[in-house]
């Protein structure tokens, strides 16, 4: 099924509350590469929705689950990372070997590094020596809006993205509409 006229809400592809279309242009070639559509206020709406449904689950699983959701993720990724390129270049004119190299290497390098920041991070520590008894704790603060633009996608994407998993935060993505 073509899911580019679809919404992942709710952890299943959704049409459009209405369908409003929008062609996607290859700059090299000032073809259509894909048709999409674009949201409303209802699919907005329907979004953050679930992501507060899911947030108190997702904010109280335990840091290391949050650390092998990620990894998934990245195994995912990099197993998909040919279709990225030929996506990027398609839809943002790149050279592919371009796309290859730097656009969606980006994105891994990105998800490794908050991989290797979540391992190291003491999400609860003292206050300091004046006052032994006081803790800091760092926790999830709810659902997070992310927008990203057409330029770098997959870089925009996962610095925005591996923080907010890893933190415990659930997330509305609004990607460019352009790539």
């Amino acid at each position: 099924m073509d899911h580019s006229r679809h919404f992942y809400i709710d952890g299943r592809w959704v049409a459009p509350a209405r369908p409003l279309d929008l062609d996607v242009i290859d700059p090299s070639t000032e073809e259509v590469c894909a048709t999409i559509s674009l949201g409303d206020q209802a699919d907005t709406d329907a979004a953050v929705a679930a992501a507060r449904r899911a947030f108190d689950g997702w904010a109280a699983t335990p840091v290391a689950e949050r650390i092998d959701a990620l990894e998934r993720i990245l195994a995912a990724y990099l197993k998909r990372s040919e279709d990225m390129a030929q996506a990027i270049t398609a839809e943002m004119g790149a050279p592919l070997d371009w796309s290859r190299q730097q656009q969606v290497t980006s994105g891994d390098w990105h998800f490794e590094a908050f991989l290797a920041a979540a391992r190291a991070m003491d999400l609860e520590r003292p206050l300091g020596p004046h006052a032994p008894g006081e803790r800091i704790f760092h926790e999830p603060i709810g659902v997070v809006a992310l927008i990203t633009p057409w330029n770098w996608p997959m870089n925009q994407i996962a610095l925005k993205v591996a923080p907010a998993l890893l933190a415990g935060c659930t997330m509305v993505l609004k990607p460019s509409e352009i790539s």
